[in-house]
């Protein structure tokens, strides 16, 4: 057996059972081919079935001394486990040399977070007047209202809108689908950009069709707009934290779980596979963490 028929394989496997998108895919195979050439270049010829756990820590330790950073050695670890899974799974090796691999520690990166007044100062910093201006207003109460990743708001379709009900379905990383609610503001003004702009805007370009946000030239907004409109909302607000659209995202959640949301509803809506990831967002004061455990715990609500 050798490597490519395996990689085949995993590709079919990550697009049909996975639901993984393109990139992805290209990452997770262009990861495990560095495994691959790893072994040419020291003229070792191991098939798939033959790598053993030493054989990958040799690998991982050699990533290092390239001079590979953490978080990209963490992500090669990342698809090399899923690859051995697979094959693990697919009954083509006997036992997963990746299954015991540890990565490096990655440090935990909290972006910034805005206090609510803050977001309200930067909607209201918004010349509703002007056509972009009104789109502007839409796309932040939105990506405040729903949490929303830069690229999920980019890629919000008309048809996923069901604002009379108060929810939008968002298409997420490896095109998996979730419902999230929608407040009232956010209709209000997505529902004001659709009857004052976005209906009366022509040509629109053949592909976004059904695009909600739209650039003036009636294509689809590139991730980079989104940052810049939103760093010039801040900037006009005069709100001097590094601002981008992640941080209504972070902010979204960080005021869920102060507010008391259930984690796992606040992972759900957020889209993220482990909740592990949404714990990021739990970096609440001590105070805070004392009345909660000091309200809830059997143990102090029978005093």
């Amino acid at each position: 057996m050798n490597w490519e028929p395996a990689l085949n394989g995993f590709k079919a496997f990550m697009m049909l059972e996975r639901a993984l998108s393109q990139h992805t895919i290209e990452a997770y195979i262009g990861d495990v081919g560095k495994l691959v050439a790893y072994f040419s270049i020291h003229g070792q010829q191991v098939a798939p079935a033959q790598v053993e756990t030493v054989q990958l820590e040799a690998f991982i330790f050699w990533l290092n001394g390239l001079g590979l950073g953490a978080r990209s050695q963490s992500r090669i670890l990342s698809a090399l486990k899923t690859f051995f899974k697979y094959l693990l799974t697919e009954d083509l090796i006997l036992a997963n040399p990746a299954e015991t691999l540890e990565g490096p520690r990655l440090q935990r990166h909290i972006p910034e977070v805005l206090s609510y007044d803050e977001i309200q100062r930067m909607l209201a910093a918004i010349d509703l007047s002007e056509a972009q201006g009104t789109r502007n207003r839409a796309m932040l109460e939105t990506l405040y209202a729903c949490g929303l990743r830069v690229s999920e708001l980019t890629d919000l379709r008309l048809s996923n809108l069901f604002l009379e009900v108060g929810f939008v379905k968002v298409i997420g990383k490896g095109n998996k689908e979730r419902i999230v609610p929608i407040g009232e503001e956010a209709i209000k003004h997505i529902r004001f950009y659709e009857e004052s702009v976005r209906r009366l805007q022509q040509p629109i370009k053949k592909g976004s069709e059904n695009i909600l946000f739209l650039n003036r030239r009636g294509g689809k907004l590139t991730r980079i707009m989104v940052f810049l409109i939103v760093k010039a909302c801040a900037e006009k607000a005069g709100i001097e934290k590094n601002v981008s659209p992640h941080t209504f995202r972070h902010s979204f959640a960080t005021h869920l779980i102060e507010g008391g949301a259930d984690l796992k509803a606040v992972q759900d809506m957020l889209g993220h596979e482990s909740i592990l990831t949404t714990e990021i967002y739990t970096h609440l004061d001590t105070a805070y963490l004392r009345d909660t455990v000091l309200s809830y715990h059997p143990l102090y609500r029978r005093k």
